[in-house]
């Protein structure tokens, strides 16, 4: 089975993506579809990855027609609450693919394709890279209609969409750490209705089959060893990929993210990568 992941990306490109080109590299079963403001001609860009020139302008022109609501995205922050959208908006640039789905490009990619088998896709219409909620850094969704659509499943969609406030609607809504405690989504009292809310709803209504489960690293794990593609963990746990969130608000590489370079192995400690 085919899978195209979104990344809409406005601003100069840090340090990691980097990593994120050269680790994507080493997943050829996954394709990367990158829309971005960023002139990428220095870049070596792996075969898999496909860059879109695109504006913060192009969005709100191409999400107005797609949404057929008036959308007038002002900062790059504002985009998360459009990525489970993203099915819809991109429709002709995913319409070869089986699953679609959205990602970030603070990742350092593992072997995706080792824990996203087809025989997973072709049981479950919703994949998540956590077990509690559903994940902004990476979610597939199965591309039907049914399932680009999803989004409008929250009474709340409209206003999430129309307004300039980041509601981290591709989350939880900021409800991480009830979440996290294993509450019911009914319990958590939320502003509006997220996705992690929707798609547990509808997994109970059967509407749906959704796979939540740790798959990655995040935070400041620190004994990470990048080795040709898989990424381990204390020498003996392997992860999908290890999410940059924290790390990258400590740590800064002093290279140009446009340097070329290969590197068999990548260490990475809690403070560094090595």
């Amino acid at each position: 089975m085919k899978i195209g992941l979104i990344t809409v990306y406005f601003g100069t490109l840090p340090w990691y993506f980097s990593y994120f080109l050269y680790t994507a590299k080493f997943n050829p079963d996954v394709d990367f579809i990158l829309y971005t403001d960023n002139n990428c001609a220095d870049f070596l860009i792996p075969s898999n990855v496909k860059l879109i020139s695109f504006s913060i302008e192009d969005f709100n022109i191409t999400a107005t027609k797609k949404l057929k609501i008036p959308i007038k995205v002002t900062s790059s922050y504002k985009l998360c609450d459009f990525k489970p959208a993203y099915g819809t908006i991109f429709q002709e640039e995913l319409s070869n693919y089986d699953f679609w789905g959205y990602c970030d490009i603070d990742i350092i990619w593992g072997d995706i394709r080792c824990f996203i088998t087809d025989k997973l896709l072709e049981r479950y219409d919703v994949i998540s890279a956590r077990h509690d909620y559903l994940t902004g850094c990476f979610s597939l969704f199965r591309n039907v209609e049914k399932f680009r659509t999803l989004y409008m499943e929250s009474k709340d969609y409209l206003k999430v969409f129309s307004t300039d406030t980041h509601f981290c609607f591709d989350e939880t809504n900021f409800a991480f750490e009830e979440f996290d405690q294993g509450k019911h989504y009914s319990e958590i009292s939320s502003p509006i209705e997220s996705m992690t809310h929707v798609i547990l709803r509808l997994y109970e209504e059967k509407v749906l089959k959704a796979y939540f489960e740790f798959q990655i690293l995040e935070g400041l794990a620190g004994n990470m060893l990048w080795d040709n593609g898989k990424i381990i963990y204390r020498k003996e746990f392997e992860c999908m990929f290890y999410h940059l969130v924290r790390f990258k608000k400590i740590y800064s590489e002093t290279i140009d993210p446009r340097k070329h370079f290969v590197r068999n192995r990548i260490r990475i400690g809690k403070k560094k990568i090595y």
